[in-house]
């Protein structure tokens, strides 16, 4: 789970130490960043790019030798970060870079642990800890940097040496988990940076900046689905218990039997597990029915008491269709008003989604990635239109022609995140061999999702033996 970065806690635990450490000097000199949000690439360390955004000079820095030990490390970062100067680890690859920057801000000392190699040696004086000459703290807000896991340490201790609050994340967007959404808000006008390429340029960082700040989360937190949390649902259709266990039991009912699910999982699963309701709105039908279509699709208005209260409880929800003769995309129309629900998302089974001469049972359907991309794209426009956060996709399956062309399927709206759901059941080893066919050749983003059946696998999984599964899945349901 993505937190706000605790290494500054040996400050509070190692405090007398320091104190004697630090000397009253000068105020460090920032740069004097603006208001407004920018990304730090380039070649140079993180750390070095760091010292340049935050460090318009120092008077000293640390330096620490590849040799430093644990111990070693703690030291220098209390010292760093309580003298509020630049501090950085040298590698076989930085010992140049580190050696410009020492020259950049101009350092009277260098103060080492371990040891370093003659290009930093002959840059200044060099000295222990013991004689580090300190800095006031900067006036001004505390800039906020987002780095991903991992991070290089040093990068994370010249941030808050800085003045800077540091938040970790597990992948390169600030809207990813309810940690950094929070510390965004919270920012004010103070400046916001992220280091490295992975969160775009400055135009994408500042429009997810200012996402954060206004898009509603997601259960859990954040408005990106994963990998910030895992969902396990109980599928199936209100007052249907033939459909699944979700229509075993009323709404509180339901939501209580979802939440033990989740609390299982987190057991076994190292990022939050959410509650989550599977529900099919569009039923596969043996009859005709009106119009020939070979399906029921349930008024809206039954469904919203259930939406409305999955969200209230934390629960994310997906509309499941099975269209029969009808198109995925004509269907999912029907239910836009409950997808602009920011907790809702959408699920096609293709394996009710007969062609004009087929019936359910008789044959299995399949739909071609033309009419998956008319869906998501009318899907992700919605997101857009109504200021949502990332929306779930899942596409069920369990036979290799149920998605026809599946290379060809979009997988690159940012408004959405596609999921590929097993759909296998029987004993493990089909299960495992259904698996390993629909992992085969997975298209680019896509993320897996597996069913256990309660009747139908022969044993069911357990949550253990499931998160067993590789890759681990993200989103599990039970039928």
């Amino acid at each position: 789970m993505a937190t706000v970065v605790v290494l500054g806690l040996v400050v509070a635990l190692l405090a007398a130490a320091s104190a004697s450490m630090v000397r009253t000097g000068p105020a460090v000199r920032l740069t004097g960043l603006a208001s407004g949000v920018s990304v730090l690439d380039g070649d140079a360390p993180p750390a070095v790019l760091l010292s340049r955004a935050l460090f318009g000079s120092s008077p000293s820095a640390v330096v620490v030798g590849s040799d430093a030990d644990e111990s070693a490390w703690q030291r220098a970062g209390d010292a760093a970060i309580g003298a509020h100067v630049p501090i950085f680890g040298i590698t076989p690859e930085s010992g140049d870079a580190v050696a410009s920057e020492l020259r950049r801000l101009g350092v009277g000392s260098i103060h080492t642990v371990g040891t370093v190699p003659e290009t930093i040696r002959a840059v200044a004086p060099n000295r222990d800890l013991d004689s580090l000459s300190g800095n006031n703290p900067a006036a001004g807000p505390a800039p906020l940097v987002f780095v991903t896991r991992p991070m290089a340490r040093d990068a994370v201790l010249t941030a808050r040496a800085g003045h800077g609050q540091v938040v970790e994340l597990p992948v390169a967007d600030p809207r990813s988990s309810g940690a950094a959404v929070a510390a965004v808000k919270a920012a004010g006008s103070a400046p916001i940076l992220a280091v490295g390429r992975g969160f775009g340029d400055d135009d994408v960082f500042g429009q997810r900046v200012a996402a954060a700040r206004t898009v509603p989360e997601l259960p859990g937190g954040g408005q990106i689905i994963f990998p910030s949390r895992r969902m396990v649902a109980l599928y199936g259709s209100p007052d249907a218990p033939a459909l699944g266990p979700l229509g075993r039991q009323n709404i509180p009912a339901s939501i209580a039997r979802a939440k033990r699910l989740a609390a299982d999982y987190q057991r076994v699963s190292r990022v939050p597990v959410i509650p989550a309701f599977e529900i099919i709105v569009t039923v596969a039908s043996a009859a005709p029915g009106d119009g020939g279509a070979y399906t029921n699709m349930i008024d809206p208005a039954v469904i919203r008491p259930w939406v409305d209260a999955a969200r209230a409880a934390g629960v994310y929800v997906t509309l499941d269709l099975q269209p029969g003769r009808m198109d995925f995309l004509t269907q999912a129309k029907r239910y836009a008003g409950l997808l602009r629900q920011p907790h809702v998302g959408l699920a096609l089974d293709p394996e009710w989604r007969l062609k004009p001469n087929q019936v359910h049972l008789t044959q299995i359907g399949s739909v071609a990635a033309a009419e998956v991309n008319r869906t998501s794209a009318w899907l992700a426009s919605l997101v857009r239109d109504n200021n949502l956060p990332q929306k779930l996709l899942v596409l069920h399956q369990f036979d290799s022609d149920m998605l026809a062309n599946r290379r060809q399927i979009a997988t690159n709206h940012p408004e959405l995140q596609v999921l590929i759901h097993a759909d296998g059941h029987g004993v493990p080893p089909v299960k495992m061999d259904t698996w390993r066919r629909l992992i085969t050749d997975l298209p680019a983003g896509v993320w897996m999702g597996w069913k256990n059946f309660y009747t139908e696998d022969k044993p069911t999984f357990t949550p253990a033996q499931t998160m067993a599964v590789r890759p681990a899945p993200w989103f599990v349901s039970y039928q």
